[in-house]
């Protein structure tokens, strides 16, 4: 391969990855009650820290669907399983924590319900990555 070749490939990947990790976040504030852009711009630090951790596990997978993937046809396949299997997951988080409301919690501002979020977001984003593999 040239150089030429594996540069345009790169860049090929960094370009449809960067549009999938936005449509992927797009898909989050869609589909979630949470309108995080909204308590962000407030001073939600509950917020941001779910935000962001969902931000991260998407990175996640869609660093593993590259890094694994034999074209980019194959990324953007797997890439995009992924990113449903994430949203999908942080319904069922939210089904299994009878003892609080996620969605409420991050609009009443409870960082730790937040953090619990990001943490839980990027474990998930890992074992979805891990499963990326061929």
């Amino acid at each position: 391969m040239t150089f030429s070749s594996l540069f345009l490939s790169t860049i090929s990947y960094i370009g449809v990855a960067s549009l999938m990790l936005l449509i992927g976040i797009i898909l989050f504030e869609v589909t979630t009650k949470n309108k995080e852009f909204e308590l962000i711009k407030n001073g939600n630090k509950a917020a941001v820290y779910a935000f962001g951790g969902r931000i991260l596990g998407l990175a996640i997978v869609l660093y593993s669907a590259i890094a694994n993937s034999v074209n980019l046809l194959d990324m953007v396949i797997w890439g995009s399983v992924a990113i449903v299997i994430q949203i999908l997951l942080f319904y069922i988080a939210e089904w299994i924590t009878p003892k609080f409301k996620i969605t409420q919690a991050i609009d009443d501002n409870n960082e730790a319900v937040g953090l619990f979020l990001l943490f839980l977001s990027i474990g998930i984003g890992l074992v979805i990555a891990g499963s990326l593999t061929y």
